[in-house]
C-alpha cells in the first residue's frame, strides 16, 4: 500500500465553530460528529477532525500552520469571504504584509488566523510552480 496522509486533528476551543469557519472560508461542507470530532473533509480524501482543546492543557492552544492548494476560482471565492469578515491577512508568514496578496511562483497567496489562532495559508500555485510536463 502506499503511504497517504489519512486525517489530522486540530485542536479548537469550539470545535463546532472553527469547523464551520474553515468549512465557509474553503467552500467545504461540514462532516459528520464522530465522537468528540467534527469532521471536515477535502476534495483528496483527507479529513481535518475539529476536537474542543481540554481546558487543562498548559498554555492552551499551540497555534499550528494549514496551507491549502486551491483553485483561482476557491481563492477568490475565499478572499472575498475573508474581506466581507474583516479579518486580516498577510503576503507573508511573518505577517508583515498586512492586507497585501503574494504572487510567489505566478500564483497568489495569502495567509490569515482562525477562531483559534491556527495560521491559515490559500495558495493557487504549489512552492517551486507546477511540474513541468
Amino acid at each position: 500500500m502506499t503511504i497517504q496522509f489519512n486525517h489530522t486533528i486540530v485542536a479548537s476551543n469550539d470545535n463546532r465553530e472553527t469547523a464551520e469557519f474553515w468549512a465557509d472560508i474553503l467552500g467545504l461542507e461540514v462532516g459528520a460528529e464522530w465522537g468528540p470530532f467534527i469532521a471536515l473533509p477535502v476534495h483528496n480524501g483527507v479529513t481535518f477532525d475539529f476536537a474542543k482543546s481540554p481546558p487543562d492543557i498548559p498554555g492552551g492552544i499551540h497555534p499550528t500552520h494549514y496551507a491549502f492548494l486551491v483553485s483561482e476560482d476557491e481563492f477568490d471565492s475565499a478572499y472575498k469571504k475573508i474581506q466581507e469578515r474583516g479579518l486580516t491577512y498577510w503576503a507573508d508568514p511573518r505577517m508583515q504584509a498586512e492586507n497585501e496578496i503574494n504572487h510567489n511562483d505566478g500564483g497568489r497567496g495569502i495567509y490569515f488566523t482562525d477562531p483559534n489562532g491556527h495560521y491559515m495559508e490559500l495558495i493557487t500555485v504549489p512552492y517551486g510552480g507546477w511540474p513541468e510536463k
